[in-house]
């Protein structure tokens, strides 16, 4: 039977502990219920803390601990559940816990984490010149803070060497099947995601991703451009436009553009049509020749591409998934 831990620390999200505890323990056990046949449990999982006290998570809930991380064998694998708190704060106060995960890497344990919890990983110093994804929305945050890691945000579940990494929220759904399929077979797994009702074909969380404004920054002129983007992207914009209005030559603008945002003015221009284009989607009847035209592309083929592209999805999916 494999030993897995589960990582606990104040404010980490009770629905990641409760859930990969349920996942694990039930594999090989609940698909053989409802086949009737004999189960077999495959994991034996237990909720570590710092010092064995119960684990208050973010939501109120206090979990009871199995053990201490300092007085108990981890087992072969470690998981790390979702911050649910401020990051920043909780990274301050969870010293202990890194330097043990830490201690951990050097035994040669496999450690996977859940969504901002890969914040712990790399605060720690374990996935540098590593692939990892965490939450789309802290994704700018998380290579800011950590330039050395190579984040994959469009990513559901990176793997990398003996540290795996799952997206946002309910991505430890993902995370758990791909672990339970590594240590136990693919043919548990298959079981697992069938009894779990879990979509395991997923891949990316792009679908869900919004997009990242990059306003943090002191460029007046740059933030004045993309105001005026905001109000006009629908309409046919090219660079001459966007030398007019800021009243910078194109090799300047292209330069204090990269520089403020990280995006060239045309790539951040298809974003916002993009987001322009998953509102109408999301919101409205329009066919998706109408979008296209609304948003200012005239090819529906070239946008459909586009949107594909930054999504995951074309926008007939798109639309069947998020549609209101």
């Amino acid at each position: 039977m494999v030993r897995v831990s589960v990582l606990g620390f104040p404010g980490a999200l009770a629905s990641t502990i409760t859930g990969m505890i349920d996942l694990f323990q039930l594999a090989g056990v609940t698909w053989a219920r409802i086949q009737g046949e004999t189960p077999r449990q495959r994991f034996s999982v237990r909720l570590l803390t710092r010092d064995g006290e119960p684990c208050p998570c973010l939501n109120g809930i206090t979990i009871p601990a199995h053990g201490s991380l300092h007085q108990s064998d981890p087992g072969e694998l470690i998981l790390v559940p979702t911050i649910g708190g401020p990051i920043l704060s909780t990274l301050a106060t969870c010293q202990d816990e890194m330097r043990w995960l830490e201690e951990q890497a050097r035994q040669g344990r496999d450690i996977a984490s859940n969504c901002t919890g890969a914040f712990l990983l790399a605060e720690a110093g374990l996935l540098e010149n590593r692939e990892a994804t965490t939450h789309w929305g802290y994704s700018d945050l998380f290579r800011t803070r950590y330039p050395q890691v190579h984040c994959r945000p469009e990513q559901l579940v990176t793997v990398d060497g003996a540290i795996a990494c799952a997206g946002g929220g309910m991505a430890w759904l993902d995370l758990g099947v791909f672990l339970v399929e590594r240590y136990a077979g693919a043919g548990i797994a298959r079981e697992l995601a069938k009894a779990f009702v879990v979509d395991a074909g997923r891949r990316s969380q792009a679908p869900y991703t919004a997009l990242q404004t990059r306003r943090y920054h002191q460029d007046e002129t740059i933030l004045e451009l993309q105001s005026w983007l905001d109000r006009n992207h629908c309409q046919a914009v090219d660079t001459a436009d966007l030398c007019r209005i800021s009243g910078l030559s194109a090799r300047s603008l292209l330069r204090r553009f990269k520089a403020a945002t990280g995006d060239t003015p045309r790539n951040y221009l298809q974003l916002m049509r993009v987001e322009a284009a998953r509102e109408l989607l999301e919101t409205t009847g329009l066919s998706v020749e109408a979008v296209t035209h609304r948003i200012g592309y005239d090819d529906v083929s070239s946008f459909t591409r586009l949107f594909k592209r930054h999504t995951g999805l074309p926008p007939s999916d798109y639309r069947a998934r998020f549609g209101r």
